[in-house]
């Protein structure tokens, strides 16, 4: 990794076996660093960077990547926007070139930002339309409550509708500087020439500063909302975690023994014991400022409790005892991850991205694969014994009237009991 005198950090993972190249650049802000008023302005901006350029219209962007044989992507998170080009690895250095245009260069031309508005519009209806993202997003506001953790990343309706060409222009602005911007290709590529390359693209850039907020606070509600034609309820519930890269493995350990797999404990217990859900599933989802452990699952309405309550018992049958066999291959689960995202350049450049803005380094395989194998089984049974004495944040979307909602209160409030096998 190499930082140029603005702040912009080039990052490059070369690897010979890979006749493509991954160029992709992350800038850290997100949905967490947007005002109430304008949530959803990043993913707006996500969008509109691709609608003109100073030298480039909407049409000869994309043709000048297609030309190329390139794949155009970009996606916004809560901590990071991203913007990314994938093609041969002879072309790199010409697609940090053409991701500086968007980024340096903006020009979000009148005609376009009413086109895309409407675009974004029917996005976010797709989106209103569908449970299970209405689950998660009741599940970030039953963890974070009014916290910009608790936002959505699309952002809402009234943002869509009212933002402004001069909106966009300022937050890029603020937004696209030196101190926010990491350009990382991945590929049998040239770091020297990679260099080059974003010192021409992004040497211009001001150095800025980053954006700050402060970590969110727990709450562990129970929210559900009724959802008129769903035939099974979306359930979502989970516990705090430290962001990503303090303790993040012991956090990823802990939810791949829980719930990844069939074989899982709680798959085996929702699944094969009781017959309450057809899948469940538990990840660890981490970021630079906060982190949960998630589990999801979709269940009739006269089971959702049930899958609560038996979702408490696994967690609390982890925290008195941790099963050998269970913690071991939770280990193997995460190392083959981490050797496929190794065989996947834009996944272990996003990861070294992240990494960056977490902990201001990059990780190498070795160590991680190290930290996965090395963690004490102690260590994962206390994230287990924390999220035990914390109440979980509880959303339910589909066929919840009062008598189910009530049913989930009454689980969620008796006293724990022995958290039988």
């Amino acid at each position: 990794m190499s930082r140029l005198a603005n702040g912009v950090r080039v990052l490059t993972l070369r690897r010979p076996q890979v006749a493509s190249a991954s160029v992709s650049v992350y800038v850290a802000s997100g949905s967490l660093h947007e005002p109430r008023v304008f949530n959803g302005i990043h993913h707006a901006l996500e969008h509109m960077v691709f609608k003109g350029t100073a030298t480039r219209d909407a049409r000869r962007i994309n043709l000048d990547a297609e030309r190329l044989g390139a794949e155009v992507d970009a996606h916004t998170d809560k901590d990071h926007t991203a913007f990314h080009l994938r093609g041969l690895a002879e072309h790199a250095t010409e697609f940090v070139r053409l991701l500086g245009d968007l980024v340096t260069a903006p020009t979000f031309p009148d005609d376009e930002v009413e086109r895309e508005r409407q675009v974004l519009l029917h996005e976010f209806a797709d989106d209103e339309d569908d449970p299970a993202s209405a689950a998660f997003k009741l599940f970030d506001r039953a963890c974070w409550g009014a916290h910009p953790a608790a936002w959505p990343v699309i952002g809402t309706r009234q943002t869509l509708e009212r933002f402004t060409r001069e909106d966009l222009a300022r937050f890029a602005r603020e937004r696209f500087v030196g101190a926010t911007v990491v350009v990382g290709a991945a590929g049998d590529v040239d770091p020297q020439a990679i260099e080059r390359a974003a010192e021409a693209a992004f040497g211009g850039l001001p150095e800025g500063h980053a954006p700050q907020v402060g970590p969110p606070e727990w709450h562990g509600e129970l929210k559900s909302r009724r959802w008129s034609g769903a035939g099974q309820v979306q359930l979502v519930m989970g516990w705090p975690q430290p962001p990503l890269g303090d303790g993040d493995t012991r956090s990823r350990l802990a939810a791949a023994l829980l719930g990844e797999g069939m074989s899982s404990p709680l798959m085996h217990r929702l699944r094969e014991q009781r017959a309450l859900a057809y899948y469940a599933s538990c990840s660890a989802d981490l970021f630079v400022s906060s982190g949960q452990l998630v589990v999801e699952a979709s269940t009739a309405a006269g089971q959702v409790a049930d899958v609560v309550s038996e979702t408490l018992a696994a967690l609390r049958t982890q925290a008195e005892r941790l099963d050998r066999d269970d913690l071991a291959r939770a280990r193997r689960q995460l190392a083959v991850r981490l050797v496929r995202a190794g065989e996947r350049p834009a996944r272990e450049l996003e990861d070294a991205a992240l990494d960056l803005f977490a902990l201001g380094r990059v990780r190498s395989v070795a160590e991680r694969r190290e930290a996965i194998e090395s963690v004490p089984a102690a260590s994962v049974r206390r994230v287990f014994e924390a999220m035990a004495a914390q109440p979980p944040a509880v959303a339910a979307v589909g066929p919840v009237g009062r008598a189910v909602s009530a049913r989930l209160r009454e689980v969620l409030d008796a006293p724990a009991g022995p958290a039988a096998a």
